[in-house]
C-alpha cells in the first residue's frame, strides 16, 4: 500500500501530483484567503496607520492589571474607559477632515474620515471599580484596574494526603 494514499491532501510540489478536484479546491481557497488577508488593508488608510486597530498591550502585576493603547490623533474627550460585570471596555472616536485648493493648478480636494474603537477585556479577577485609574498623554492611553481587596486574600494551600 502507497503511504501517499494516506494522506489527506497531497503534499508534494511534484508536477506529477495526480489532479483531485479536492486538492485543487483546497489549494485554490488557500490562495484567495491569503490575497484576502494580505491586500485588504492596503487601501484604506484609515486603517492602515493602525487607528481601527491600535496596539493594545497588557500586563497582570500583583497590583492588578496594566493596559497601555496606542491612539494617535484621538483627542482626550473622545476616549471612554469602563469597567463593568468583570470586563474593561476601551472606547475612542476619531475625525479628519482635510482640504486643499490650488486655483492655479485647478483642483480642490477634501477627505474626511471618521473611525471607531472599541475593545473588551475580560478581567482575570475582582476589580476595584472605585480605583481604577486612567491617564492619556501624548497618544499613549495608559489604564491602571487595581484588584479588589476580596480579590487580594492570602491563598490557602490545601495538604494532599495520601490514600
Amino acid at each position: 500500500m502507497k503511504l501517499k494514499a494516506l494522506a489527506p491532501f497531497w503534499r508534494s510540489s511534484d508536477v506529477s501530483a495526480p489532479s483531485d478536484p479536492l486538492v485543487s479546491l483546497r489549494r485554490e481557497m488557500d490562495r484567495i484567503f491569503d490575497s484576502f488577508s494580505r491586500d485588504w488593508l492596503a487601501p484604506m488608510p484609515e486603517l492602515s496607520n493602525g487607528f481601527l486597530m491600535p496596539k493594545v498591550n497588557v500586563a497582570e502585576t500583583d497590583a492588578g492589571l496594566e493596559v497601555t493603547a496606542e491612539l494617535p490623533g484621538v483627542d482626550q474627550k473622545d476616549i471612554e474607559v469602563q469597567v463593568s460585570d468583570g470586563e474593561l471596555t476601551l472606547r475612542a472616536k476619531h475625525e479628519a477632515s482635510k482640504e486643499e485648493k490650488d486655483e492655479k493648478k485647478h483642483y480642490h480636494l477634501v477627505e474626511r474620515s471618521y473611525g471607531t474603537f472599541m475593545r473588551r477585556l475580560a478581567l482575570p479577577f475582582e476589580a476595584d471599580a472605585d480605583k481604577v485609574e486612567a491617564h492619556f498623554e501624548k497618544g499613549v492611553l495608559k489604564v491602571m484596574v487595581p484588584r479588589s481587596k476580596a480579590a487580594a486574600k492570602e491563598v490557602r494551600k490545601i495538604e494532599v494526603k495520601a490514600g
